[in-house]
């Protein structure tokens, strides 16, 4: 079985990571600001300006709402991959109107992967100073994933330069969903020795739980400091 000429194979994974910024995991700011009367408010408004919320209940030009998932743990957060997106950017495998789960097998990994995406947006502006806490989200799959550990020559859509990978990265995303597969695994950019996986699909997400928080700090260069918060 092949997918634009990559192998699929049936990929039974118990555990693997996310990390999130612990940001997305608090209560609104505003909570602490209103009484009880104005809690439905509030509501409304997060329900406004919601992009998981709106995704909910209307779906987008390319997430249908009948796609996310309720009624089993840590819906808020399966629901959240694929409703936020970076509005104007792509990022490897999923573009303006569809999130995606992105994962690694190893917290390693994932620390290359998000310290790379920060200390990008620091540079930016110019200024490598933060603090981000992120906390891990682990989870298990269990389908057929487009699998390209072992391509060779290279494939186009891990070039390291965005600008190259990620629109390929997006083609062949899409190509995935279409033959109703549920993401691609494949070696990770950042950490060569590290493998990631990329959920399509969220029903493709499953067995949700929390673990630690790890703790992010960029004092004047680009390479931050880590430690795990107790």
């Amino acid at each position: 079985m092949q997918v634009n000429g990559y192998p699929v194979v049936l990929l039974a994974e118990p555990r693997t990571v996310r990390l999130v910024a612990t940001a997305r995991l608090r209560d609104p700011v505003l909570l602490g600001l209103v009484n009880k009367d104005q809690l439905d408010d509030l509501a409304e408004i997060e329900g406004a300006t919601s992009g998981r919320l709106t995704a909910q209940a209307i779906g987008s030009a390319r997430l249908e709402r009948g796609e996310l998932v309720a009624g089993i743990p840590h819906a808020y957060f399966i629901n959240a991959a694929f409703a936020y997106w970076r509005p104007r950017d792509l990022n490897r495998f999923n573009g303006p109107d569809r999130g995606a789960w992105y994962a690694a097998f190893v917290v390693e990994t994932c620390l290359a992967e998000v310290t790379f995406h920060m200390t990008r947006e620091l540079a930016r502006v110019g200024e490598y100073q933060a603090v981000v806490d992120y906390a891990e989200m682990f989870a298990a799959f269990a389908g057929h994933f487009i699998d390209l550990r072992k391509v060779m020559p290279m494939p186009p859509c891990l070039d390291t330069d965005p600008a190259k990978g990620y629109p390929a990265g997006n083609g062949l995303a899409q190509a995935c969903i279409a033959a109703g597969h549920n993401g691609i695994v494949y070696p990770s950019v950042r950490r060569p020795e590290g493998d990631c996986l990329v959920a399509l699909l969220p029903q493709a997400v499953q067995s949700v739980a929390q673990g630690g928080v790890l703790r992010l700090t960029w004092r004047g260069k680009p390479q931050p400091g880590i430690a795990r918060l107790a």
